[in-house]
């Protein structure tokens, strides 16, 4: 009897499941192409360090350089023409002024022959339709400009998209070699970010809905995180259980290692 006695009283622990998760990045994505191109460049030297806006592979864009250069040109050229054919406009503006003054000062005189007004009445005519011809011009001119502006800004942007250059991640894996011909989608390298770690755990129906109450316990000892985001849905791998992810500082050392996670 005494030894029941002593049994009851000591104090009631609760049980902690124990699991145990891998030190991963927080954040780790696959970088995919963007465009269709030779793959002319690849620095498999980089491969597992943290970089800091190396270009880790480049894709083939000697006829988009060329194309670019070409239209940098044409756009020169244009605003050139739209700049000559606006000092045309502004004269025959003048011009137009003067020969639609002088046939309204004409056409009222009975002392001017018919084809003294005629004349003047061509003549205006004339340089209005000439007038209104630059003017179309300017305007063609204009959408032009525009066209190749925005030329430029496509094949710029065509250009960056061939080099990839990867800054404050860590290069986990180089995903192609110098002569792979890439399409739209294909995978070029995959990346993690290293500033935050994060560690996975599969918890039961019963640890989810008690997890307000518990500390989180790692390599069991006491630690200030919680629990960042709970799945509600059971994973389908682990029917069962639900998935659960736990932000923490990255480790100084080397990721990857496993930690003791525990719920009390």
């Amino acid at each position: 009897m005494g030894r029941l006695f002593v049994l009851l009283g000591l104090p009631l622990v609760a049980m902690a499941t124990v699991h145990y998760a891998k030190v991963e990045p927080c954040d780790e994505v696959v970088i995919k192409s963007a465009v269709s191109a030779l793959v002319t460049e690849v620095d498999v030297g980089l491969e597992g360090h943290l970089l800091s806006g190396e270009r880790v592979v480049h894709l083939d864009d000697t006829l988009d350089i060329l194309e670019l250069n070409n239209t940098k040109r044409a756009i020169v050229l244009l605003e050139k023409m739209y700049g000559i054919n606006q000092e045309v406009a502004s004269s025959l503006d003048e011009t137009l002024k003067r020969k639609e003054s002088y046939y309204h000062r004409l056409n009222p005189l009975r002392t001017a022959s018919k084809t003294q007004k005629d004349n003047a009445y061509n003549t205006f005519i004339a340089t209005k339709t000439q007038y209104l011809a630059t003017q179309e011009k300017l305007v063609s001119l204009e959408k032009q400009i525009m066209d190749m502006r925005y030329k430029r800004a496509r094949l710029e942007e065509r250009i960056r998209k061939k080099s990839l250059q990867v800054d404050q991640r860590y290069l986990s894996k180089l995903m192609v070699r110098v002569g792979d011909f890439v399409n739209p989608g294909s995978p070029l390298a995959k990346v993690a970010d290293l500033r935050r770690a994060k560690l996975v755990v599969f918890l039961s129906p019963d640890e989810v809905e008690g997890l307000a109450t518990k500390r989180l316990f790692l390599d069991d000892k006491a630690s200030g995180y919680r629990i960042d985001k709970v799945w509600r849905v059971a994973d389908e791998k682990f029917i069962s259980s639900y998935r659960a992810e736990i932000s923490i500082d990255s480790p100084k050392g080397l990721l990857s290692k496993l930690v003791k996670v525990e719920l009390k």
